[in-house]
C-alpha cells in the first residue's frame, strides 16, 4: 500500500466537526500519513507562555481534515485503523487553564473560588529512551515518563447539518480524549452525511484516563491511518456511538453531562454490539457485561464528559465484527511502504 502524505497549513485547519469544505477526497482502502498541530497550535513552548496571554480558544483542538470518502453515506460504517502516532516534535505542553479542568470552578461548575493560578509545563522528548519527561514548577522533581501517543479527536461530520466544535465528544466522535486511541486500535464510525467527513487531531504524548487538569502532554503529531468503508448493513452493525476494536477488547464510547449518564450510553452500546456479535438477548448481554465490563473514564473536563465500556476478548467465545475488518486492517497495515 502507499500512503498519501498530508500536511496542512494553518489555514487548511478545521475548529469543528461539521460546516467545513473537504481538505481532500479519498477513496475506502486509502492509507493516510497526516500531520497535525497541538491543542494549542504550537502557542505554548516554554513555562513562562500563559494560556490566558497566548492561546486564542476560537483555535484550539486543530483538526487535519476534514477528510470525504468517496461512496460513504448515511447508514454506512467508517473504520479507521491506526497504525502509527509520531511525535512530530521534540517537545509537548500541559497547562493549567483558568476556569478549566476536573479541579476548578468552571463555567459549567460554577462557585465563587478564583481559577486556580495559569501554569505551564513543557515536557522534553528524549526520542531514545521514549519518554517525556515531566518537571515539576514548584519542586525540584522530575520523573521521565513512557511515551504512549493517542489522538484526543477522532470525527465525522455530525448529521442534521449541525456544526460542533472540537471541544466536543458526542456521537459522532469528537474530543473524545481517550487513551484507546491509539496505534493497534480500529475505530468505527456511523457516517451522518454524504462523504463521512471525518476529521483527527490533538495529539496527546500521553494522558492519565480523565485527563483530569484539562490537558494532556499536547504534542504535534504524525499519524498513520487507514481508511475502509462498510456500506449499509443491519440496523444494528450501524454505529450508533463509536465503537472500537483492538486486538484484546471490544470497546464503545459513551460521550455526555453528568458522567453516569456518558457510562450509561457506553453500556447500552456495548450491549447493542453483543447482541450483533453473540446474538444474545439485551437481558443476557447486560448479565454478561455486568460481571466482565472494564470502565475507564476517558475525560472529564470537555463540554461533554466521556467513557470507554470495554470487554476483554479473552473471556468471550472468537467473532468477529464487520467481517474481521480489524484483522484485515492490521495486515494491510503491514504492508505499508
Amino acid at each position: 500500500m502507499d500512503v498519501v502524505e498530508v500536511t496542512p497549513t494553518f489555514e487548511q485547519y478545521a475548529f469543528t466537526f461539521g460546516g467545513v469544505a473537504p481538505l481532500l477526497r479519498i477513496r475506502p482502502g486509502t492509507a493516510l500519513r497526516v500531520w497535525s498541530d497541538d491543542a494549542f497550535c504550537g502557542a505554548l513552548r516554554k513555562t513562562s507562555d500563559l494560556s490566558s496571554e497566548k492561546v486564542d480558544l476560537r483555535f484550539v483542538n486543530p483538526q487535519t481534515g476534514p477528510f470525504w470518502v468517496e461512496g460513504a453515506e448515511p447508514g454506512d460504517t467508517l473504520a479507521l485503523h491506526f497504525v502509527a502516532m509520531e511525535p512530530a516534535r521534540d517537545w509537548g505542553a500541559s497547562a493549567a487553564i483558568p476556569f478549566f479542568g476536573g479541579l476548578t470552578s468552571t463555567d459549567r461548575v460554577a462557585t465563587l473560588q478564583d481559577p486556580l493560578p495559569d501554569t505551564t509545563w513543557i515536557y522534553e522528548l528524549d526520542r531514545a529512551a521514549n519518554t517525556v519527561t515531566f518537571a515539576a514548577q514548584h519542586t525540584d522533581l522530575e520523573i521521565a515518563l513512557p511515551v504512549e501517543p493517542m489522538l484526543g479527536t477522532v470525527g465525522v461530520a455530525p448529521p442534521g447539518g449541525e456544526v460542533r466544535s472540537s471541544l466536543v465528544p458526542e456521537r459522532f466522535g469528537g474530543n473524545m480524549d481517550t487513551p484507546q486511541m491509539r496505534p493497534g486500535t480500529t475505530c468505527f464510525l456511523g457516517v451522518n452525511v454524504e462523504g463521512a467527513l471525518f476529521s483527527i487531531g490533538d495529539g496527546h504524548y500521553r494522558q492519565g484516563e480523565g485527563e483530569a487538569c484539562g490537558t494532556a502532554v499536547e504534542g504535534a503529531m504524525t499519524t498513520t491511518v487507514v481508511v475502509e468503508l462498510v456500506k449499509g448493513g443491519a440496523p444494528t452493525a450501524f454505529p450508533t456511538w463509536p465503537r472500537l476494536e483492538d486486538d484484546t477488547h471490544w470497546m464503545t464510547v459513551g460521550s455526555s453531562r453528568p458522567l453516569e449518564d456518558a457510562w450509561r450510553i457506553g453500556q447500552v452500546e456495548l450491549v447493542r454490539w453483543f447482541g450483533e456479535l453473540y446474538g444474545l438477548h439485551p437481558m443476557d448481554a447486560y448479565q454478561l457485561l455486568s460481571q466482565i465490563s472494564e470502565v475507564p473514564i476517558a475525560n472529564v473536563v470537555d463540554a461533554n464528559y466521556s467513557t470507554v465500556v470495554k470487554a476483554r476478548k479473552s473471556l468471550l467465545p472468537r467473532v468477529a465484527a464487520y467481517g474481521g475488518l480489524h484483522d484485515d486492517l492490521r495486515r494491510r497495515a503491514a504492508t505499508l511502504r
